[in-house]
């Protein structure tokens, strides 16, 4: 006797072999296959197709509530389109940081007019946001920040400056850190909401060693910017800072997770080393490294589903994420170093076509920007110790 589950995931699995594009099971070869939405959209084939249709029904996000444009999901159901979605190798539908971060903070700190007004665009992918916390003089210690916001009765006036802010010259709007109060460092902050097209908003790209520009910097010079479009209580910003950084570091996490579909790193190393008369990979080290890291990847990933389960019951630890934080980045980065040592001396290859232009080499010097963002890794240590294994300050 089928159970509505059995139904639910019987007529999932049907709806998702109609209705995902062929080149969406294809694996991300780079960041054009990540599909990011927004005004102004550059979508590969299929991109659009996919992003459209699992937003007509709510599954970008699939456990927010219908009235917000999400799927209004059960914890069960949500588990279930996830593990469909890994079963024909599926893209995500929509990559988001409205989706991965504001949104869960204006779900739980907004409005209704807020929630109505930005979470159905969020779901629909119609507005990329981008994240304005850190400041030239205040990353870890983000409490720190200076970008003030003066009163002038039914709006603020921004200025100062924000940097590492990820994809700030493709996003449509900014969910931002101001100071409202000089006075107090954490009681001080408010948390804003604006238009990247507003008036005195400009952003300038930080090119990195790996060639890749995906951060930036982004300066405010007299931005207005509504009261209406702030999140919670003015001076209660890091309330929503904070609430906004677990779930981010719950994103970054994902990094580590085990490949599916062709394993790159497996594929690099019979390119490099071959099989021997057996089979297995001529390299006995290299081979044993993979293993190892394999057998990482494969407990992380079910850590992470457990993870999941329990931060859907409210039953996670507060300072879960950063645990979860940590290991994933840590883990991704091992990837990476496996990858290149899987390369040899080709994998350091910088410019040729045959190389893709470097692509492994760029993308292993990009991974090590993994452990500084959304929380340096010793920054997460120092919190896993603290709130997790109850160890006293030094």
């Amino acid at each position: 006797m089928m159970t509505d589950l059995d139904t639910f995931r019987t007529e999932t699995r049907a709806w998702l072999a109609a209705n995902c594009p062929p080149e969406m099971r294809e694996p991300v070869r780079s960041e054009k296959d990540a599909t990011w939405g927004g005004r102004n959209p550059d979508f590969q084939p299929g991109q659009k197709e996919w992003m459209d249709a699992m937003a007509g029904r709510g599954w970008t996000v699939p456990d927010w509530p219908k009235a917000y444009g999400g799927g209004g999901l059960s914890p069960a159901e949500t588990k279930i389109l996830r593990e469909e979605l890994a079963a024909i190798k599926a893209r995500n539908p929509l990559n988001s940081f409205g989706i991965s971060m504001l949104g869960p903070a204006l779900l739980k700190y907004g409005t209704e007019e807020q929630k109505l007004e930005h979470l159905p665009k969020i779901a629909r992918g119609e507005i990329r946001w981008c994240q304005g916390y850190s400041e030239p003089n205040a990353g870890s210690d983000l409490a720190s920040l200076a970008t003030s916001a003066e009163d002038k009765g039914d709006y603020y006036l921004v200025n100062g400056q924000k940097v590492w802010t990820s994809y700030a010259d493709k996003a449509d709007w900014i969910f931002c850190l101001v100071r409202t109060d000089k006075t107090n460092k954490q009681g001080g902050i408010s948390f804003v909401l604006f238009d990247m097209a507003s008036e005195g908003v400009s952003t300038k790209p930080i090119l990195l060693i790996s060639g890749y520009s995906p951060f930036c910097e982004t300066f405010f010079d007299n931005v207005k910017v509504p009261k209406a479009n702030r999140i919670h209580d003015e001076n209660k910003g890091w309330d929503v800072a904070k609430y906004l950084l677990g779930h981010e570091r719950e994103m970054i996490s994902g990094m580590g997770l085990a490949s599916t579909g062709r394993n790159p790193l497996i594929d690099g190393a019979i390119a490099t080393v071959g099989l021997d008369h057996d089979g297995k990979l001529a390299d006995p080290l290299l081979r044993a490294s993979i293993a190892t890291f394999e057998v990482r990847a494969k407990a992380f990933g079910m850590m992470s589903e457990r993870f999941i389960d329990e931060l859907k019951a409210g039953r996670a630890h507060p300072a879960q994420p950063s645990m979860m934080k940590y290991y994933g980045t840590e883990l991704n980065k091992s990837r990476y170093e496996l990858m290149m040592a899987a390369g040899g001396s080709d994998s350091l290859e910088w410019e040729s076509e045959r190389s893709a232009g470097g692509g492994a080499a760029r993308a292993w010097l990009r991974t090590k920007a993994n452990s500084i963002e959304g929380g340096t890794s010793e920054i997460q240590l120092n919190i896993i110790a603290k709130r997790i294994l109850d160890l006293p300050s030094a």
